[in-house]
């Protein structure tokens, strides 16, 4: 990108939160090479614990999508906790997203669109990725959506 990605989070009116910790006994990210792994990633927000939620049930695919991106600004939070500049970024590899729905839930990959739309207007084509998203019976807390990462570093 022309720009540095913490000016392009500006302009987009998003701050990034302080990397969220571990819930249970792994760490948050892990370097091997050129290789960031980041931990999945949940809709921790500024006042706690956000969109507690099953799709198909008592939420819809918007707020499925609001969750998701709330799951990728927490991405790009755990990034620059381990990179210290998110300009480091050369490509978002993959993401995988898990969606807490109903059996009968089919638009996982609409929800999931929520992460990627905003990854890839953040960083441009390094936020273009390969990505999974499947439906689950429950996730962590209740949550409606995780996510984690897969990131080439520079």
């Amino acid at each position: 990108m022309a720009e540095n990605v913490e000016q392009r989070l500006a302009e987009l009116g998003v701050e990034l939160p302080n990397a969220p910790a571990p819930a249970a006994n792994y760490v948050p990210y892990t370097i091997a090479g050129n290789i960031l792994n980041i931990s999945g990633q949940i809709t921790m927000g500024p006042n706690g614990l956000e969109y507690v939620a099953k799709l198909g049930d008592n939420a819809d695919v918007a707020t499925g999508q609001a969750a998701a991106r709330l799951c990728a600004i927490n991405i790009l939070a755990q990034a620059k906790a381990a990179l210290g500049d998110l300009d480091r970024i050369k490509q978002v590899v993959k993401i995988q997203g898990f969606v807490n729905c109903t059996p009968d839930f089919t638009d996982q990959p609409a929800v999931i669109n929520g992460a990627s739309d905003f990854l890839v207007e953040v960083l441009g084509d390094a936020g273009k990725h390969a990505r999974a998203a499947v439906g689950m019976a429950s996730l962590p807390l209740g949550v409606a959506v995780e996510i984690d990462a897969t990131i080439e570093i520079a």
